[in-house]
């Protein structure tokens, strides 16, 4: 069935490129439009040009159109997907990390959670607003998904301005649990039934099971997992052979070329293991972002291994920033297959999706965006109740939702008061006058984005 879909931010090779090449490869979407979007028309030309001569070569039953025209490009869309970012990205995140550490908060990250997650939001929510306000008044009933980090606070904030759009949040982070509970119960992942759920970046597997015997997997998870994690002092290295594609002895040379640490066990997982230990649950993603939320991480995470993964993700960045290839990525191949669902009536269960608490986790307030599984659809994505979590990560979890409150009420009436009491809520701030001072030098340095709080 014909769609036209609008992938707004595809002058990134990797989402612009990776996704079109995910679409193409799916039946669901053949005779359709794909319209690439970008405020950037070198970045936008050279992804359009690229998926142009893919089509051509290959024969494929797309067209392809591009424009930085938004308005435009959203006539008459079926499906819209958001990946952004505003400004220069790293520049912009070093000062969200340094700034707020050079006044002692100790956050050991700096994109989604703590006092870095605020000034992110607080300059990515407005634009992405914007392309929502356009969407309402275009193009109402498209499925609207968005990849832009700071998720939660960034879907908080826009199902509160428009709660009639069809809008989920989507991240990849799950991708951790098939990737790694097979190794740790030696089954099949085929064999394996598991539900996560939490806040993103800010969850835990909360149910794992075998599906031949119908027997809880969770005890073998907690007996197994540590040493399945402490083992693998290549860990770092198979991750970066993921990103830029190379050998794991190429990606060593760029680790000693930049100055980086070598691969060693536990890396970027000691604030995961005490969570496995001392909670008793399994966080789905890393120290980086599990960390942002936790008062205490900056006492117990490897902040080399931190600094290092942040390193190679620009590294990363950098490599596909460059690339001239259609093909797949975690984000293509999640969107392609939820987009297929529901143009194929599918009613399969997709593992994470980030939507309103319309009590799909009891003991969370209703008001804000959490990450459950979900069921697809040609109504849409509908989350799955998962009853109450455990006390103690509801606990962890409860400390955001007065952050996330005040962050979307910063944003939706440019209230400086509102950012500092977000700030003051968090629990990462340890300091009245930390706060305050870190939110004046961030307005002072970021005002191109940050001058609307007043």
């Amino acid at each position: 069935m014909s769609q036209r879909i609008v992938l707004i931010g595809a002058g990134s090779s990797n989402f612009g490129l990776g996704t079109v090449g995910d679409l193409f490869k799916n039946k669901a979407f053949e005779g359709s439009h794909i319209v690439l979007h970008d405020i950037n028309p070198f970045a936008l030309k050279r992804v359009h040009d690229v998926a142009s001569k893919h089509i051509a070569e290959h024969q494929l039953p797309f067209t392809v159109s591009a424009s930085i025209d938004r308005k435009e490009a959203l006539q008459g869309a079926t499906f819209v997907v958001i990946s952004i970012e505003v400004g220069g990205r790293f520049e912009l995140w070093d000062q969200d990390w340094q700034i707020p550490l050079r006044y002692g908060i100790r956050q050991i990250y700096g994109e989604n959670g703590g006092p870095g997650g605020l000034f992110h939001s607080l300059r990515i929510v407005p634009p992405i607003l914007a392309i929502c306000e356009d969407i309402q008044a275009i193009c109402p009933e498209a499925f609207v998904f968005n990849f832009s980090n700071p998720m939660s606070r960034i879907c908080t904030t826009v199902t509160r301005k428009f709660p009639d759009l069809k809008f989920v949040g989507l991240c990849h982070e799950i991708a951790s649990l098939p990737e790694f509970l097979p190794q740790i119960l030696d089954t099949p992942l085929s064999n394996i039934a598991f539900r996560a759920g939490g806040l993103n970046h800010f969850s835990v597997l909360l149910e794992v099971s075998y599906k031949d015997s119908g027997k809880d997997a969770y005890p073998d998870v907690r007996a197994k997992a540590p040493a399945f994690f402490a083992s693998m002092p290549e860990r770092m290295a198979a991750e970066e052979d993921w990103f830029v594609r190379d050998t794991p002895d190429e990606i060593k040379q760029r680790y000693a070329a930049l100055g980086l640490a070598q691969p060693k066990p536990w890396p970027e997982r000691d604030l995961f293991r005490v969570i496995l230990e001392e909670f008793g649950y399994m966080p789905i993603t890393t120290d980086s972002h599990f960390g942002e939320y936790v008062q205490w991480a900056h006492a117990v995470v490897d902040h080399q291994a931190i600094l290092d993964f942040y390193r190679s993700y620009q590294l990363w960045c950098t490599l596909n920033s460059v690339a001239d290839r259609v093909e797949g990525t975690d984000e293509g191949w999640t969107i392609a297959k939820i987009m297929a669902g529901i143009v194929e009536d599918a009613r399969y269960e997709e593992p994470a999706v980030n939507v309103p608490n319309a009590g799909f986790i009891a003991n969370l307030p209703q008001d804000i965006v959490v990450e459950v599984p979900g069921t697809v659809d040609k109504d849409g994505i509908h989350g799955v109740c998962m009853g109450s979590l455990p006390k103690g990560i509801a606990g962890l979890l409860s400390n955001q939702y007065a952050v996330h409150d005040l962050t979307a009420e910063a944003i939706l009436t440019g209230s400086k008061k509102a950012a500092l009491q977000a700030l003051l809520l968090d629990p990462v701030v340890h300091s009245y006058h930390a706060a305050k001072e870190t939110l004046d030098t961030m307005i002072a340095v970021q005002n191109k984005y940050l001058g609307y709080l007043r």
